[in-house]
């Protein structure tokens, strides 16, 4: 959406604070790493009952997919890793480096299946890899789209909630940004950031790992 003419004018100024990063990579997998990597989530699935947290009806492995996930789930997490050491800094936005404390696991949801909203307060990052998007990049009627809350809450739209500022990003404030899923891409975010996922429509198997960077639990960062 276009900012319109106010931001154009000569003297005025729009700024805009308390920014929600979200960042988007594409991971460097290829076709036959990102199977082998969906073949062992679906054999733990097929011999865990997995753990009941967010997931509304979908499957959740418990958070040790570090130990489990073989030599591509070791790759995947090292990545993110690197993500996250790169989106990491300190209050004067001075790069700070952490020896991460990480836990992962893995998500299967088919048809019906949805995680609801919530988020990690006891980490400072987090973030999923799509193993399979469920064709929801193809066809995305197939709902299943993360689901990202406004950390205002909804006191945005309490009032008048059919108006918005007139400026680009700003029509979803107090309600929800929605984020489709797309095979081989990776999201990292603010684990204080609200997040879920919609519930899914399709007839296929929308898999993801989702993960948390962490302090250590002693010592020095």
């Amino acid at each position: 959406m276009s900012d319109g003419t106010i931001s154009n004018e000569p003297g005025i100024e729009v700024r805009s604070y308390f920014p929600t990063p979200l960042v988007v990579a594409q991971v460097p997998f290829s076709h036959e790493e990102n199977l082998e990597l969906r073949g062992t989530i679906l054999a733990r699935e097929k011999d865990s009952a997995g753990v009941a947290h967010s997931n509304l009806l979908g499957w959740q492995s418990a958070d040790d997919f570090a130990h489990w996930g073989g030599a591509q789930g070791e790759k995947l997490l090292g990545l993110a890793r690197a993500l996250a050491d790169r989106l990491n800094g300190d209050r004067a936005g001075n790069r700070v480096e952490v020896a991460w404390l990480v836990n992962a696991w893995a998500n299967v949801n088919r048809r019906g299946h949805a995680n609801d909203i919530h988020a990690h307060p006891g980490a400072v990052f987090s973030g999923c890899y799509y193993v399979d998007d469920g064709g929801i990049a193809d066809d995305p009627s197939l709902g299943g789209e993360l689901q990202l809350a406004d950390p205002r809450g909804i006191a945005p739209a309490m009032y008048a909630p059919e108006l918005a500022v007139a400026l680009s990003g700003c029509q979803t404030a107090g309600g929800n940004e929605l984020i489709p899923p797309k095979t081989g891409q990776m999201l990292l975010f603010p684990a204080w950031l609200g997040h879920g996922v919609r519930p899914y429509l399709g007839h296929g198997t929308r898999i993801s790992v989702a993960f948390n960077f962490s302090l250590p639990l002693a010592g020095p960062l």
